[in-house]
């Protein structure tokens, strides 16, 4: 059985969705708990997660008045849409 153009090139934007997210989740969680709990290392970039004090313990409850924000521009461009 031979899918369709359009189903192969849903089904690859899925899996790439999919796998992207499942990656930045990956390197978020690394970055966030588990940098500061391994052994220094010698490479730049882990090191500077590592000796990070201040950006993530902002940055997460930073988080939520920017998602409040944004789900309300969403549903207000729905409704401006909507009655367009």
């Amino acid at each position: 059985m031979k899918l369709p153009v359009t189903m192969t090139t849903e089904f690859f934007w899925g899996y790439f969705f999919v796998i992207f997210g499942s990656i930045s989740l990956f390197g978020f969680v690394f970055a966030t708990i588990a940098s500061n709990s391994l052994p220094l290392s010698q490479n730049p970039l882990i090191e500077t997660m590592e000796n990070d004090r201040y950006y993530y313990c902002f940055l997460l409850p930073l988080t939520l008045p920017v998602i409040m924000v944004a789900v309300y521009f969403h549903w207000l461009s729905m409704k401006i849409f909507k009655h367009a």
